[in-house]
C-alpha cells in the first residue's frame, strides 16, 4: 500500500506546511482511496493497477469540472479544479507525449493486424492494457480512430 502511505505523509507534511491548496487535492486522493478498499468485491489492498484508475478518475473529475467553471466565467472554482489537478497527478506515472502513443498505437495495429475501423474494438483493447496510466483513454481512442480510418 505504497501509495496510500506516501499521500498520509504528505497530508501531514502539507498540514505542518499550512499549504492548504496540496492538503485538499491530498484529501480528495486520500477519500477515494478508502472509498475504492470498502467497494463491494475488493480485496483489503488495492493493486498497482486500481490506484492508478483511481487517480486518473480524479484527474479526469477536475479537468471536466475546470473547463465548465471556466465556461461559466467562475476563475475562483477554476483555479482551485486545476491546483487539485496538479496535485492529484504528481502521483500518476509520467504521461507519454501524444506521438510516442502513436507510435505504440501504430506497433500494436501492425501486431494484431488490424486493417479496416472494425478492428478498432481489439486494438483498443490491446492500447488501453499496454497505455494504461501512461496516456489519457480519449487521446488513444483518438488516435486509434485516425489510424484505422
Amino acid at each position: 500500500m505504497a501509495l496510500e502511505e506516501k499521500i498520509n505523509q504528505d497530508i501531514k507534511a502539507a498540514m505542518i506546511a499550512k499549504d492548504a491548496n496540496k492538503l485538499r487535492g491530498l484529501r480528495a486522493v486520500k477519500a477515494a482511496i478508502l472509498l475504492a478498499k470498502t467497494e463491494k468485491g475488493h480485496t483489503e489492498d488495492l493493486t498497482e493497477e486500481t490506484e492508478i484508475k483511481v487517480l486518473q478518475k480524479l484527474v479526469k473529475q477536475r479537468k471536466e469540472s475546470a473547463e465548465i467553471y471556466k465556461n461559466q466565467n467562475r476563475e475562483d472554482l477554476y483555479a482551485i479544479e486545476v491546483e487539485e489537478q496538479e496535485v492529484i497527478e504528481a502521483y500518476l506515472p509520467k504521461q507519454l507525449s501524444r506521438e510516442e502513443v502513436e507510435k505504440i498505437i501504430k506497433d500494436i495495429i501492425s501486431t494484431i493486424g488490424a486493417s479496416s475501423v472494425k478492428d478498432m474494438g481489439k486494438v483498443m483493447g490491446a492500447a488501453n492494457q499496454q497505455l494504461a496510466g501512461k496516456a489519457d483513454g480519449r487521446t488513444i481512442s483518438e488516435l486509434v480512430k485516425s489510424l484505422l480510418a
